[in-house]
């Protein structure tokens, strides 16, 4: 079952009843609106003056619905998560923390060549030259030693926005980098609540090690996904929009990304049902049960 994405933009106080998520709002003339908390998957709270009851998160978490809140700037900047999201938590925490060095190297090592590959497949569907990062994908070693990731990022950006005058892959440059940002803090609340769910600490990660990042797995396994939010922003790009100001509308739209249809071991699937088998198919490698993890293979869908 694909779960439901909510964005709230706008005061509102958000309670529960019967298992239901009430929507209340401060203008009296709105009427009241419920939703089933089972269909939940994330629910992203803008507004600072928005009120949520305990009862209401208590639910939320045990449905493992990520509650995403946003900063001033309007961007995702914490998530609430589950103290338990696998009933074999502590054994597969300890099969994460356990992993060998060499493990964790050929673990990157696969994803930066799935991240490389949907690149240059991304780039091939917006008729553009990609043979330099067929080739890179190729030649990615164990713990990417070459560092072919940021060779590949930088030459794919370039040629992606070329047509932007001046745009350069910055967190503070020009647009579209807002909706760029908006994106990928978004499959970064789906990729940590796919490993809590999987039974894993998101903040040990098998490349990145940052001691101020709570979420350095998630931003390990989220590294090939990005192309989806690439690729919603890029058709954001081309129908004319204004992205200067991160509107709801542009939101709305990087907001149907956990829903997404994508590829993953020759079928298809909304992308927060692939996330799963991705983390699920990490923690196999972790326990020793396979050597492979599981990512999708970038194609658009005429």
């Amino acid at each position: 079952m694909i779960k439901r994405t909510l964005f709230f933009g706008n005061p509102a106080y958000l309670s529960t009843k019967n298992e239901q998520l009430v929507v209340s709002y401060p203008d009296e003339a709105k009427k009241q609106k419920t939703v089933p908390i089972e269909d939940l998957g994330y629910i992203v709270l803008e507004d600072p003056q928005i009120t949520i009851t305990n009862g209401l998160m208590m639910k939320l978490v045990q449905n493992k619905t990520a509650v995403i809140t946003c900063d001033k700037q309007h961007l995702p900047c914490a998530l609430l998560q589950p103290l338990v999201g696998h009933t074999e938590q502590t054994e597969r925490m300890r099969d994460q923390l356990n992993a060998s060095l060499p493990l964790k190297k050929n673990l990157w090592q696969q994803t930066i060549e799935a991240k490389i590959e949907n690149q240059a497949n991304h780039l091939l569907s917006r008729k553009r030259n990609a043979l330099k990062l067929k080739r890179w994908a190729k030649e990615v070693k164990s713990g990417d030693t070459g560092n072919h990731e940021a060779i590949a990022a930088a030459y794919y950006f370039q040629s992606l926005f070329d047509d932007i005058n001046g745009f350069s892959r910055n967190q503070k440059g020009i647009a579209p980098n807002n909706l760029l940002n908006y994106g990928y803090a978004i499959l970064r609340a789906i990729t940590a609540r796919a490993l809590v769910s999987s039974g894993m600490l998101p903040s040990v990660g098998i490349f990145h090690r940052n001691k101020y990042n709570a979420f350095c797995l998630a931003d390990d396994i989220m590294e090939p996904y990005r192309i989806y939010v690439d690729a919603i922003v890029y058709e954001i790009t081309e129908s004319g929009s204004n992205m200067s100001e991160l509107n709801t509308n542009l939101k709305s739209q990087l907001l149907t990304l956990p829903a997404m249809d994508v590829l993953i071991d020759g079928k298809w699937s909304p992308l927060m049902v692939a996330m799963s088998r991705t983390t699920n198919s990490l923690y196999e490698c972790f326990s020793g049960i396979s050597r492979r993890i599981l990512y999708p293979e970038f194609v658009i869908l005429n």
